[in-house]
């Protein structure tokens, strides 16, 4: 439980629409309207194929989630047993628009019945907002792919929305609130009379407040997470895709047309700057692969939309404003900086206790990451995951540079601030333990070379204990060349070498989470500061190397 001082630091930021929306959210409760569905609007464009994620279904009845395999005779819709992230992907039907989908159309038209016979309108938590949207687009872009609709679907995604546009979620805000608003104006582009009209008006309301303040000027997302920019993004194209296809000259979904028409490029562009060589996004903040679509499929459906961009580029550093992530590319080398906002301050739900922390890839490959992120919910996995000492950065004592708690609240947030970039290096602070005696900040430096880089941190205020985590990615490992170098290692291949200028270098145990539901062994190389400050020096070569040859 928190004390009042987080809890005061935490509910201050809030929007009162978010405080008045919650009392509003859990007073009212407004019965399903069962009427009949409306006509079927006529598709007088054309359909693009969507971004398609992996295949989930094993069977008729049976899901590989989040990497938990689960068999609906088992477990029903709803078995409390399962994590409550788990059985909302059990109610997204992602798998209509998977890869291969049309192979297992037989299992999707009997799951689909299944899931409208057993599912009691406005019951359970696949009637709760967010897994209500996901459900309704995902149904949508099914039938506008081909897939035969029955009367008894067409009247419970019609069901389904009605009950959607009585819980929108303005108590969150954020991602959840566009996927609500996004659901709506697919309910309505796809059913065609005046009950349809509103659920698209009340949409593109909320769309046109919404995409630009989601969307910053850099094209990311402000919630500062790759994986919910990725989301983000993945919407953005269906709402073009929507758009044309069935908007037939509506100027108000013409208008929309044109804003995610604007967006999307820089969107594209942030997607490209914030992933790394293997095609995959940086781990800052909630981010894991397999949630979104992979890189790879956004790009095609972007090339499909006729939504394009530049390249970041192969040399030199870059800064994203404003979202606040800088990127490093030098030969060989790509690194990833986090010296950005820990979110919106109303919205800081999936943030981490991340502030100046880094990823690196060499040779194509990962080798310093952050923690990710393996679950949601109240753990204390969760915890452990979202805190500083999991993250690629610098911590004093056990205080974390955000005061994360529960399982998406933030009390104090870090501020990067004095953020610098040059042709050959990054420069920023942050002030998440100025609250501390003495106001200590910790600034960091990354500065580049030719086959190398050196990183160098000091604390300026305390004095505190201090240690500088560089998380290695799973297969990487530290060796000791002696006192005060180490080389890292995949494969018995030789990959860079790291010496300690100043500070007490050790390796210890530690723990990766590559996926959601899925944590691994790794090691993590940690230097303690020494009066404050710490150095390390990386170099590499352009190819890998046996360690005999070292």
């Amino acid at each position: 439980m928190a004390g009042m001082g987080t809890l005061w630091r935490t509910v201050r930021h809030l929007k009162a629409r978010q405080l008045l929306g919650r009392v509003a959210f859990r007073l009212r409760r407004p019965k399903a309207d069962l009427r009949a569905a409306p006509k079927l609007r006529a598709l007088r464009g054309t359909w693009a194929e969507p971004a398609h994620r992996a295949a989930s279904m094993l069977g008729p009845t049976r899901w590989r989630l989040l990497n938990h395999e689960g068999d609906l005779a088992d477990l029903g819709w709803d078995n409390t047993g399962a994590a409550k992230l788990w059985r909302y992907n059990q109610h997204y039907f992602d798998d209509l628009n998977a890869l291969n989908a049309p192979a297992r159309r037989d299992w999707h038209n009997a799951l689909v019945a299944r899931w409208v016979a057993e599912n009691s309108p406005s019951q359970g938590s696949g009637w709760e907002p967010y897994p209500t949207s996901l459900r309704i687009v995902n149904w949508v872009k099914w039938w506008l792919g081909g897939a035969p609709a029955t009367p008894d679907a067409l009247h419970s995604l019609a069901v389904q929305a009605r009950w959607l546009r009585q819980r929108l979620e303005w108590h969150l805000l954020g991602n959840h609130l566009f996927a609500n608003a996004k659901a709506l104006v697919f309910a309505g582009l796809f059913f065609d009379d005046d009950e349809a009209d509103e659920w698209l008006a009340c949409g593109l309301r909320i769309l046109r407040r919404e995409l630009p303040e989601q969307v910053l000027a850099d094209g990311g997302q402000f919630e500062r997470s790759p994986m919910y920019h990725a989301l983000a993004f993945e919407d953005v194209l269906d709402l073009i895709n929507v758009a044309r296809a069935a908007g037939d000259g509506d100027a108000a979904v013409g208008h929309l047309l044109q804003a995610c028409q604007q967006r999307g490029p820089a969107m594209l562009h942030w997607l490209r700057c914030m992933s790394h060589p293997d095609g995959e996004i940086g781990f800052f903040n909630d981010a894991a692969p397999g949630i979104a679509p992979q890189n790879a499929e956004l790009e095609l459906y972007a090339k499909l939309l006729g939504v394009v961009a530049e390249p970041p580029g192969v040399k030199g550093t870059l800064l994203l404003e404003p979202s606040g992530y800088a990127r490093a590319s030098h030969g060989t080398m790509l690194a990833l900086m986090d010296v950005a906002p820990v979110g919106p301050d109303y919205l800081p739900g999936h943030a981490h206790a991340d502030t100046l922390s880094f990823e690196l890839s060499l040779a194509g490959r990962r080798v310093v990451v952050n923690g990710g992120t393996s679950c949601y919910g109240i753990s204390a996995e969760r915890l452990r995951e979202r805190g500083t000492a999991a993250h690629s950065t610098v911590q004093l004592g056990s205080v974390d540079s955000s005061e994360v708690w529960s399982g998406f609240r933030v009390g104090r947030r870090a501020r990067a601030f004095g953020v610098t970039v040059s042709a050959i290096e990054v420069r920023a602070s942050h002030d998440g333990y100025a609250w501390l005696p003495g106001k200590p900040v910790h600034q960091r430096t990354w500065r580049f070379e030719t086959g190398g880089m050196v990183v160098e941190d000091e604390v300026l205020g305390g004095p505190y204990p201090a240690v500088a985590r560089f998380h290695l990615a799973p297969g990487v490992t530290a060796q000791p060349a002696d006192s005060t170098h180490w080389d890292l290692c995949r494969d018995e291949q030789w990959l860079a070498r790291v010496q300690c200028l100043v500070g007490r270098c050790e390796v210890l145990p530690s723990t990766h989470a590559p996926a959601f539901g899925v944590v691994v062994a790794t090691q993590t190389l940690t230097v303690h500061l020494a009066g404050g400050r710490a150095i390390t020096h990386w170099t590499w070569s352009t190819g890998a190397h046996s360690l005999s040859e070292r």
